[in-house]
């Protein structure tokens, strides 16, 4: 087996899923390299369509922070669709639910995934997100670390674009990238582009001292997720009891009422 579940504190509403490496990976991506699949590295500043929307044919992404080490992005996955079989050789990944159903599927496994999950898919674990409800669309945000879009193998795809690397066009949005003056080399965006989202910075001490209500979902910024290799993703369904660190500054995610 390839992952691990842990129920968050309220009766199973939402959970903590791990996903490992399996050697079913490492053959594949042995099988890509050998056929000439190549890994990139993006380059900040230059790859600016990557600070825009970036159409896809099973939905859409767009970047909602960035810094140096750590890329948030969020993706809308239109019903009917799913996204490739990927995985990235060189960055940890998380995704967790903001809205819909979706089943992931790993090389060995899948498990559906609601509202308030949060799952942890570690360096090389390839995956595939499907939107599972016939009416609504898949919300997701992801979490990569280290920062590099292009670090990406599809090894299947329903979209003729195995084997090919990430996309090289955009489309300009009504949200725009801005600079945070308090963070090194940080840029965010205020808001998706649907109007659905809110996108803010929030210190821990805002956090301790006023609950996690704040935002659904809040993303802890700073060099430690590189140096540690782990995002401790604070969800307020699967982890409402997880106290923040008062001397860290988050980005939260919240629903537009």
């Amino acid at each position: 087996m390839d992952l691990t579940i842990h129920h968050g504190s309220d009766a199973g509403l939402s959970r903590e899923i791990r996903v490992d490496i399996s050697h079913a990976d490492v053959e594949a991506m042995r099988s890509l390299l050998r056929a000439g699949a190549r890994t990139g590295n993006e380059q900040p500043g230059v790859d600016v369509h990557l600070d825009d929307i970036v159409p896809k044919p099973w939905g859409l992404e767009y970047r909602a922070y960035v810094d140096d080490f750590l890329d948030v992005w969020q993706l809308q996955v239109d019903v009917g669709h799913t996204t490739s079989m990927h995985n990235h050789p060189r960055k940890l990944t998380y995704l967790v639910c903001l809205a819909g159903e979706g089943v992931l599927s790993t090389l060995t496994d899948e498990f559906p995934v609601r509202t308030g999950d949060v799952v942890r898919i570690a360096k090389g674990s390839f995956h595939s997100t499907r939107n599972a409800s016939a009416t609504d669309r898949l919300d997701l945000i992801e979490v990569e670390a280290p920062r590099n879009k292009y670090d990406l193998l599809r090894l299947r795809d329903g979209y003729a674009r195995a084997r090919l690397g990430y996309e090289s066009g955009s489309q300009v949005g009504p949200t725009r990238m801005r600079r945070l003056p308090y963070l090194p080399y940080a840029f965010m965006r205020s808001g998706s582009p649907c109007g659905r989202y809110q996108f803010d910075v929030i210190a821990g001490m805002d956090l301790y001292y006023r609950g996690l209500g704040l935002a659904e979902l809040l993303v802890p910024l700073g060099i430690e997720n590189l140096a540690f290799d782990n995002v401790h993703v604070l969800s307020r369904y699967a982890s409402p009891d997880r106290a923040p660190q008062l001397d860290s500054y988050y980005l939260g995610v919240r629903l537009v009422d």
